[in-house]
């Protein structure tokens, strides 16, 4: 079933609508810590109580929503997003608003996977890249776009930026969903998710999410440490990555559609085995911000061809096999800071070229992904 246009912008509507309330919060820290009466570590954990219930629910998330109607289950999702986001807005105490918080993430959790399989459900096999490139690209502009929209309602009332999301999650849930095409026989299980391919899938995700997007704390510390920039030329030279994300996805997914999943993602991780390195080598600024755009671009054709291979990967699971590769995503980001940081310690240069190395995975685990059964 081909969705409308209306439809489909809806579908990349919902993609920007999670990372961009994820990341909200982190410019209003002084707003929050004002109005809640908290420190600035406490303001903070308004960031960590969305992204916890977010990545640990999407291992079953998805299952879970294809289980009960994944139509069903993402209007249910934006809802309770919705609420959660007014909840947000009208916390007068540091408690409720984590509650609130907390339930926004775990809403998340259902939206952002359910949404991607029900937009590959509704685009031409013949297209399918450049939807998935373009779904990439919305939630990289979610997340730059969310400090600078995040601010401009600071500005005047920070609760303006969770009831701006309320909004939009209360639109989302009236939108017309295309229905799945899964057999209706038999209810989604968990492991019908976990077929070799979404196994090697979320191997290559993991590995894509560790070894480069997670390496941006250690871009910033250089930059800052080694090359002297402020705290906002750090913030716009990371932001190069996610802009070069925005600009190439949809031209990036297209490239899957003539060439194939595997041989874009392996194309954007292959030459971060040589340009992870070189961040460490960089030095100047203006090298530095170059090399990360280009890690930008990279990264753009890895999820390019890695986005195809998920929603690919369990056609009796769709929705579930998004969210637990998603929870592998997550992982991996999670992992990076722990793993680079101490490395960055010793000597930046053997964090950067263990990075390079761990590239390497991507492509292995992206081309046993392209080799492996669905089902």
């Amino acid at each position: 079933m081909r969705a409308s246009a209306g439809t489909r912008a809806a579908l990349y509507a919902g993609g920007f609508l999670g990372p961009f309330g994820g990341g909200v919060v982190v410019v209003l820290v002084p707003e929050l810590r004002e109005a809640l009466h908290i420190s600035t570590g406490a303001a903070s954990l308004g960031l960590t109580v969305y992204l916890v219930p977010f990545a640990l629910l999407q291992l079953v998330s998805g299952t879970l929503g294809e289980r009960v109607g994944r139509v069903r289950a993402v209007k249910l999702a934006f809802v309770v997003y919705a609420l959660a986001s007014v909840g947000a807005a009208a916390a007068a105490s540091y408690g409720p608003f984590l509650v609130a918080r907390a339930v926004q993430g775990a809403a998340n959790a259902f939206t952002t996977p359910l949404v991607l399989a029900s937009l590959a459900e509704a685009t031409p096999e013949a297209s399918l890249g450049r939807a998935m490139g373009t779904f990439a690209a919305v939630q990289t502009a979610g997340v730059v776009t969310a400090p600078l929209i995040g601010g401009l309602a600071g500005a005047i009332d920070y609760r303006l930026a969770f009831l701006a999301s309320a909004a939009a999650a209360v639109l989302l849930a009236l939108v017309p969903l295309p229905p799945p095409r899964r057999r209706a026989d038999a209810p989604a299980r968990l492991r019908d998710a976990a077929t070799p391919r979404a196994r090697w899938t979320a191997a290559a995700a993991f590995a894509a999410y560790f070894a480069v997007t997670g390496l941006a704390v250690v871009v910033a510390l250089r930059a800052g440490d080694d090359l002297g920039l402020g705290p906002t030329a750090r913030g716009l030279l990371l932001a190069g990555f996610g802009l070069a994300g925005v600009l190439v996805g949809r031209a990036a997914g297209a490239a899957a559609d003539r060439h194939g999943a595997v041989a874009v993602a392996v194309a954007g991780a292959l030459p971060c085995v040589v340009l992870l390195p070189l961040l460490g080598l960089a030095g100047s600024w203006p090298a530095l911000a170059a090399l990360w755009l280009g890690a930008g671009v990279c990264s753009a054709l890895v999820w390019a061809g890695l986005n195809i291979l998920t929603v690919q990967s369990a056609p009796a699971n769709r929705g579930g096999a998004v969210s637990l590769i998603g929870a592998f995503k997550f992982a991996g980001n999670a992992l990076a800071p722990a793993v680079w940081l101490p490395l960055a310690a010793g000597d930046p240069r053997v964090a950067f070229a263990g990075a390079g190395a761990a590239s390497l995975a991507i492509v292995a685990a992206a081309r046993r992904a392209g080799r492996a059964a669905t089902s």
